[in-house]
């Protein structure tokens, strides 16, 4: 699960496997995988780096070489 903000400034638990396609029209917005649309606050960065993040803590996504320090 990812933490997200709406723009009406309440935060929601999103699980990030359900994000079929991150937009910005200029508000992010995210489309779900049954259709569903969500506008957030973050960034198309903050998003693509929280989900990311999330990958890499449950394991399927490694490390790049960058990160690593290599």
């Amino acid at each position: 699960m990812i933490t997200l903000t709406k723009l009406n400034g309440q935060t929601f638990l999103l699980n990030a496997p359900l994000i079929e396609q991150v937009e910005a029209f200029p508000d992010t917005t995210l489309t779900l995988s049954n259709g569903k649309k969500i506008v957030v606050k973050e960034s198309m960065e903050e998003v693509n780096h929280l989900t990311s993040a999330f990958y890499r803590r449950i394991g399927l996504v490694g490390l790049s070489a960058k990160e690593e320090g290599r």
